[in-house]
């Protein structure tokens, strides 16, 4: 978490290599934003997707796409209160669920700029598609193997619990409760992604080459990038079967368009295609915005008690209860 970390090596490194590149970008003769040597976009620096705007429009605001500037307001200290760490539960298994007290939070304090009421702007209804048959029945083995096998070996536990990535890491790359920081470096042929949340790197060339054997699966796919015009655009492909990103299959792909729209403003939008898994693509968008770092080390296995602990109270249950 941000605030218990050290200062990560890796975005010390990083920090370094950025400032000789900063150096060459300059300001655009009307004033919008910099350019790097070679005329593109400058997207570096450090930028948060934090927000209180939740992915999928609530039932309750289901016919209001965007909110008043008063609504905006009203609904973010709603959502402040709602779920402020240090509120106390009703009995100590309540307080547990709670996991840390609100200094350790950030999900964000407001709404996104454009006020809509969801991070999906398609399909219209602000809904996540429905799954297709064949990923209800993945879902359904899933969750069996997971009753059946809860805590065998850590194998059983979920990618994040193992410290390997979470879902929100991208791509897309979406807002969760802390570490919404990603710093983007620059260079004519590659631009780098370093994700505070579980410390991953997405290294994407912006030269032409093969794609991946079909044969080779990334746990945050295989991404390619080009400019279109001032937007640089990244295609994902060859993700594992493991990753499941809300109901997704390995032939996921997903499409991210990364818009510089003022100093200190970053337009992020995705699509979300995966005909095997959804009954059609969805589609999305995140205003980010600058923020001033550092990134922090997330050392997710330092003390990792929480995996222990599980395998532990596992095989003391299985003692309780018998074969």
């Amino acid at each position: 978490m941000r605030r218990r970390g050290v200062l990560c090596r890796t975005a010390v490194t990083l920090a370094a290599f950025i400032a000789p590149l900063s150096a060459a970008a300059g300001q655009a003769a009307d004033g919008s934003f910099p350019r790097t040597a070679d005329g593109r976009p400058d997207l570096q620096g450090i930028w948060t997707n934090s927000t209180v705007t939740p992915l999928e429009r609530p039932a309750d605001l289901a016919d209001t796409e965007f909110l008043t500037e008063e609504e905006a307001a009203e609904y973010a200290r709603r959502a402040r209160e709602r779920t402020h760490g240090d509120r106390r539960g009703a009995d100590p298994e309540a307080d547990l669920r709670t996991g840390y007290n609100d200094f350790w939070w950030d999900r964000g304090t407001t709404t996104v700029s454009t006020r809509r009421t969801s991070l999906i702007v398609d399909p219209p209804d602000g809904r996540i598609p429905p799954l297709t048959p064949a990923a209800r029945e993945r879902a359904a083995q899933r969750a069996e193997a997971r009753r059946l096998r809860p805590a065998d070996g850590p194998e059983d536990r979920s990618l994040a619990d193992r410290c390997i990535t979470r879902g929100n890491n991208g791509p897309p790359m979406l807002p969760a409760g802390y570490n919404n920081n990603y710093q983007i470096v620059q260079t004519r042929d590659h631009v780098v992604i370093l994700i505070e949340m579980i410390h991953d790197v997405r290294i994407i060339p912006l030269v032409e080459g093969p794609r991946l054997h079909d044969s080779v699966r990334q746990w945050l796919g295989d991404s390619r990038g080009r400019w279109d015009g001032d937007t640089l655009v990244v295609e994902t492909t060859h993700f594992t079967d493991r990753t499941n990103f809300r109901g997704a299959g390995r032939n996921l792909r997903v499409v991210e368009r990364f818009t510089r729209t003022g100093a200190d403003t970053l337009l992020y939008e995705f699509t979300v295609d995966d005909p095997e898994s959804f009954e059609s693509p969805w589609s999305g968008e995140i205003p980010m915005t600058r923020s001033a770092g550092p990134l922090y080390e997330y050392a997710c296995h330092e003390g990792n008690y929480s995996m222990a602990n599980i395998l532990a109270a596992a095989r003391a249950a299985e003692g309780a209860t018998g074969p």
